[in-house]
């Protein structure tokens, strides 16, 4: 699931168009002030002034705002609250190979053997070049430089499993080519690994947590056990290496995906811990509580931005998708054109568990942002690695003789799909 290697747009708001809605907001005070005392003439100004600076900004900026924006609006009754935000993650896959890949995989410093897919010897690279279209709007396109930019100064850390870690490296691919060579670096602490864009004072960082709480399985390369332990009350030994993060990228899903699992109160170093089975999802439950309540007192609420990136989907069971039994994804290069498919993979009770923390941490005054990337990535069958990767133990003549034992249908080739997530999130960290 995760492997040994440890490695390896939306445009900012012009000062232009600032101006014209500081005019605007500027024309209305005035006009709510000055009232019954206006003469005529100057109302019938101010009216010819309004409407002037509202064709220029329409006809100057509107193509770009509804471009630049990552949702149209429509509100009731006025206020934030009111506005109905254009769904980001329901649309469809568009093929654009004039637009994408946003980067080549031979040209991100820091690529993952684990996802480099042509450097092990995948022919079809298709999968590179679809772009997510939201029904309703237009997904905004990445913008190394201007993420950067606002990311000056801060710690933007995801903190998660393999799958989090394909989307890291999918962001320090997508602003490599804006940093020149002598002023990045990359370095490992244990289960912290921090790319820093010196420069700007930046890091973008992957902490391993697969279960987010502590477990048997935190090493992060040693990790594959034949049985699962979790505190599933213990948070702080993980939490510590994040506190100060400006941004923090949460996921865990795939290391869940049991029947029970066994939990320990206790530590793992004394004896007298307590085991006991617990069945899923309440043992996924109890997981994200200690999750949501360490958020609740440490999280500083008016700095850090917070988000979840839902379940990524797999395809093991290619019968689900209409091919044959026995095979997976194995050989694809086709996506799924059933619009709405649902494969096995994920797991809608799991998925109801992060919905109701999240809902409850809000009641709390907390606000975690859902990437719910789940249903546009189960169309991707073709964008697994398969067996174009660095396999890390040699393979036995049973399956070089049967490759479809072998493929890995779990992670995500780059560039690929883990781009477009970073794209979602991109629009949320520069507009929302």
């Amino acid at each position: 699931m995760a492997s040994t290697n440890h490695f390896l747009g939306f445009r900012s708001e012009s000062p232009v168009g600032k101006g014209k809605m500081n005019v605007a907001k500027k024309l209305h005070i005035v006009a709510g002030t000055w009232g019954v005392r206006c003469s005529f003439h100057s109302l019938v100004g101010i009216l010819v002034a309004t409407l002037i600076v509202a064709a220029v900004y329409m006809t100057g900026e509107g193509g770009r705002w509804l471009e630049d924006r990552p949702a149209t609006t429509t509100c009731r009754n006025g206020g934030e609250s009111s506005c109905s935000m254009c769904n980001l993650f329901s649309g469809k896959w568009v093929f654009d190979n004039r637009s994408y890949p946003l980067y080549k995989e031979k040209e991100c410093t820091f690529m993952s053997d684990q996802l480099a897919c042509g450097k092990f010897g995948r022919q079809d690279l298709n999968y590179q070049n679809w772009r997510w279209q939201p029904h309703k709007c237009d997904l905004p396109r990445f913008n190394g430089t201007a993420l950067l930019e606002r990311l000056r100064g801060k710690r933007l850390v995801f903190v998660g499993d393999s799958l989090n870690r394909g989307q890291w490296v999918s962001m320090v691919c997508l602003v490599d080519s804006n940093i020149p060579p002598n002023l990045k670096s990359m370095h490992t602490n244990g289960s912290l690994t921090t790319f820093k864009a010196i420069e700007y004072n930046t890091t973008i960082e992957f902490y391993w947590a697969p279960m987010l709480v502590e477990s048997n399985s935190d090493d992060p390369v040693m990790h594959r056990l034949p049985e699962r332990v979790v505190r599933v009350q213990a948070i702080e030994k993980h939490a510590r290496h994040w506190t100060d993060a400006d941004l923090l990228v949460f996921n865990t899903y795939l290391w869940w995906r049991r029947s029970k699992m066994k939990v320990l109160w206790g530590s793992f170093e004394s004896p007298d811990g307590i085991y006991k089975e617990v069945e899923m999802v309440r043992v996924y439950e109890m997981a994200l509580k200690t999750w949501s309540d360490w958020l609740e007192v440490h999280v500083n609420r008016s700095k850090t931005q917070l988000f979840f990136v839902s379940m990524s989907p797999t395809h093991q069971r290619a019968e689900e998708w209409g091919a044959g039994n026995g095979q997976n994804c194995y050989s694809e290069t086709e996506l799924i054109s059933e619009e709405g498919y649902w494969g096995t993979g994920s797991c809608p009770k799991m998925m109801g568990v992060v919905d109701d923390t999240i809902k409850k941490l809000k009641k709390r005054g907390v606000d975690v942002k859902v990437l719910n990337i789940t249903q546009l990535s189960e169309y991707r069958k073709d964008g697994h690695p398969s067996i174009y990767r660095k396999q890390w133990e040699p393979l036995t003549e049973n399956q070089l003789s049967d490759p479809k034992s072998y493929a890995d249908c779990i992670h995500w080739c780059l560039p690929g799909v883990p781009d477009v997530w970073n794209e979602l999130l991109y629009a949320y960290i520069m507009y929302y």
